[in-house]
């Protein structure tokens, strides 16, 4: 097993849209529900501090693999799509350096179901982290996955695939990163 350490830097903001189940109050109108509750759409820790979940980068990086379908030198037409699916694991959150009071949000007019092109749309306020890094461990258990193949793709996943609501592959521009570093053990 190998293991990588990454220091990554955002190159676009990085919103978050948890699903939550905070109670409404007596009488409460929707809009002042979402006023007093869109915060609960960041992920929290136990000290208040906002983190990007770990299967974040895993899948981020699995949908990278798939998206490249790039072939596996020797191995015909085989990619390396199914190694990082199965031979790679993120398993500690990237803590960012806010708390979850002091993040600003952004009002959008969205489907109400959450569906594109959908009918009727209602004002939703999203987390925005305008700038975010540190470091994330992935954890490579399948040794057909290299250095070079592992930075190629990760990469490209900061890219093209991104993090969060709103990223590349979901038609988005947030959630972006560059690869600043990486420590192979």
């Amino acid at each position: 097993m190998k293991t990588a350490t990454v220091r990554i830097k955002s190159v676009s903001p990085y919103s978050q849209s948890k699903h939550y189940t905070t109670e409404k109050l007596p009488k409460e109108l929707a809009k002042d529900y979402e006023t007093r509750t869109w915060r609960d759409r960041l992920h929290v820790n136990d000290a208040g501090q906002v983190f990007i979940p770990p299967m974040s980068f895993k899948n981020c990086l699995s949908e990278a693999a798939k998206f490249l379908s790039v072939q596996i030198p020797g191995k015909g037409k085989a990619t390396y799509t199914k190694h990082f699916e199965a031979g790679v694991l993120v398993t500690d959150a990237l803590v960012i350096p806010i708390k979850k009071e002091d993040v600003p949000g952004e009002w959008l007019f969205v489907p109400a179901d959450g569906v594109r092109g959908s009918g009727k749309r209602v004002e939703k306020c999203f987390p925005v982290i305008h700038q975010w890094q540190g470091d994330v461990t992935f954890h490579v258990l399948d040794e057909t996955i290299t250095e070079d193949v592992f930075r190629h793709h990760l990469e490209q996943a900061g890219a093209f695939i991104g993090i969060g609501r709103f990223r590349p592959r979901n038609n988005g521009f947030y959630g972006r990163f560059k690869v600043e570093t990486i420590n192979w053990s």
